[in-house]
């Protein structure tokens, strides 16, 4: 089912309307979760970081053991030619996504070359500007490279994701504040995250448990352009009850500030406003 609307496809090789069926029982992807994908978006008729997003997936691939079959140029054009059926300022969320077909090595390992490949275009609208949410702790922390593939935008990791989102919102938040193996923290369940302190900008040093997102380094770039002194370090769950400003950094809504972790509360602060402006006019500035 579809999260969003006025869902098209691409799938072997041509554009078709709606969520169509792209994958069969006995591919290895359906059955033993080889799956990739990655998010891009177009808005305010801007489609910003789209080749970066492109070519993250075929890197998500290869980190899985799937083979990438499609040129980062090639799904480019596949893409642009998609967007095309869209209104210009249609907020379409581009899903561009791998699977493995057949399996290797006793079955378990993906067969190298034998590559199913969509592209889902729907349309989501972006969140107001003023649109918040809350943050809580969950008992479930971040994986290691060494027990679970996190240098990828993997499907097979987000069963994780879920589960700390569902324990934070049973408890009435709105997202979770995770912690990596060490019990620092590393981002939220669904989205990196910064915080402001003093008007200086910190964020969770990139450490192998937690994907660092393009629009993560698209905001750490345009801050640090403005003058804003940003600094990616470890940080401690302490570290966010003293802060003066938190927000969450992720494709679909690029910028969602927060109003409170646990008992401690935030206004919505010119730091995070700031963020959002930059971002928009950076992306204004960048060539389609």
């Amino acid at each position: 089912m579809a999260t969003g609307t006025n869902l098209r496809t691409y799938f072997e090789g041509a554009w078709h309307e709606g969520d169509i069926a792209v994958m069969k029982a006995g591919d290895h992807g359906s059955w033993l979760g080889t799956t990739v994908f990655d998010g891009a978006r177009m808005a305010h008729g801007l489609v910003p970081d789209l080749a970066a997003h492109l070519a993250r997936v075929n890197r998500s691939a290869e980190a899985l053991m799937i083979t990438p079959t499609v040129t980062t140029e090639a799904m480019l054009d596949i893409v642009r030619e998609g967007l095309r059926a869209y209104a210009p300022d249609a907020p379409v969320y581009i899903r561009p996504m791998y699977w493995a077909l057949e399996g290797g090595d006793l079955g378990v390992a993906p067969k190298m070359g034998e590559t199913g490949f969509c592209v889902a275009l729907e349309e989501i609208p972006m969140a107001p500007p003023e649109a918040a949410t809350t943050l809580g702790r969950t008992r479930f922390r971040r994986p290691t490279l060494d027990c679970a593939v996190t240098n990828a935008k993997a499907g097979c990791l987000y069963p994780n994701n879920a589960r700390m989102l569902i324990e934070a919102r049973a408890r009435g938040f709105g997202n979770a504040l995770v912690a990596d193996a060490m019990g620092n923290v590393a981002e939220t369940a669904t989205a990196n995250v910064f915080m402001v302190k003093d008007g200086e900008v910190f964020t969770p040093i990139a450490n192998g448990t937690f994907l660092a997102g393009i629009t993560r380094s698209r905001h750490i770039a345009n801050l640090c352009a403005d003058g804003v002194t940003v600094h990616e370090t470890v940080l401690t769950f302490e570290d966010f009850e003293t802060a003066d400003e938190v927000f969450l950094s992720g494709n679909l809504m690029k910028v969602t500030p927060v109003t409170a972790f646990e008992d401690t509360q935030y206004q919505i602060g010119p730091v995070t406003r700031r963020v959002r402006e930059l971002y928009w006019d950076w992306a204004a500035s960048e060539p389609l």
